[in-house]
């Protein structure tokens, strides 16, 4: 098996290179075929702007506010998300009574909950309030679900042991939900920027990416939106792979640590 390891991520890494070269060909196509360089202004236009923007200081101000708006809004919505979802799990009379509460705010379209959150609160925090109350019910259900995943067995020696407290929680349904949690971390990651993006282009939050966004579409400059989404696609990646690689480093730290106390 580990022998097969080098080719499969040298076939995974081929696979990726040839996705994104299929992307670029579909998209100089449609250049070519609508014969519109304003709005599909061709590959070579649109990786002069990338890296044009990647060479900017504003650039890299607007990605640490729209960084800052998703890291607040990922914090929130997980440490309520995790609590509403476990607390679920844990009773079907919530489950029941919050149905409907995490139904309209999963179906509910985004520009009319902008809307309501920009009449209630200042726009500087409309990306992530609005942002928030959509992942929410995205990570209750994936907590709900592994709460609702775990043994009966499991559970049956942990209330023969211990009434259910926060240490329960803490190391028994969490560490046994970690699955479903990280998978609702990966798609909210990745919706997340979309949403907060989306609501900074609404409001014209200040030196964001949703501003620069705004900013590029009123001025004609087609090729800077095409750079900024390969900006927050590449922003999206590293956040999905955050978890696991702050994972493989507190592994690596915990095997150091072994090794020098073994040595010692």
């Amino acid at each position: 098996m580990k022998k097969n390891e080098p080719r499969e991520k040298i076939r995974s890494a081929g696979a990726a290179l040839l996705g994104i070269a299929l992307l670029g060909a579909a998209l100089q196509g449609a250049s070519l075929l609508k014969g519109d360089v304003l709005v599909f202004p061709g590959i070579p236009r649109i990786l002069h702007a990338f890296f044009r923007l990647l060479l900017s200081g504003r650039t890299w101000t607007q990605i640490g506010v729209t960084l800052g708006h998703l890291a607040l809004t990922l914090l929130i919505s997980a440490a309520a998300g995790t609590a509403l979802g476990l607390a679920q799990g844990l009773s079907g009379f919530l489950r029941i009574l919050l149905r409907p509460l995490m139904t309209f705010l999963r179906t509910i379209p985004m520009i009319v909950l902008t809307v309501i959150i920009m009449v209630l609160t200042s726009y500087d925090r409309v990306p992530v309030a609005a942002g928030s109350l959509i992942l929410i019910p995205m990570i209750a259900e994936a907590a709900c679900e592994g709460c609702l995943g775990i043994e009966p067995e499991l559970q049956d020696v942990w209330r023969m042991n211990s009434a259910l407290n926060p240490r329960v929680i803490l190391r028994v349904h969490l560490p046994l939900m970690a699955g479903y949690l990280r998978q609702a971390w990966v798609n909210a990651a990745g919706m997340g920027i979309r949403m907060v993006v989306t609501t900074e282009y609404l409001v014209q939050a200040r030196n964001s990416l949703g501003k620069a966004v705004f900013t590029s579409q009123y001025f004609y400059e087609y090729e800077e939106i095409y750079a900024y989404a390969l900006i927050m696609i590449l922003l999206v990646l590293l956040l999905s792979r955050a978890p696991a690689a702050v994972r493989a480093a507190a592994e690596r730290l915990r095997r150091s640590g072994e090794r020098a106390a073994g040595e010692a």
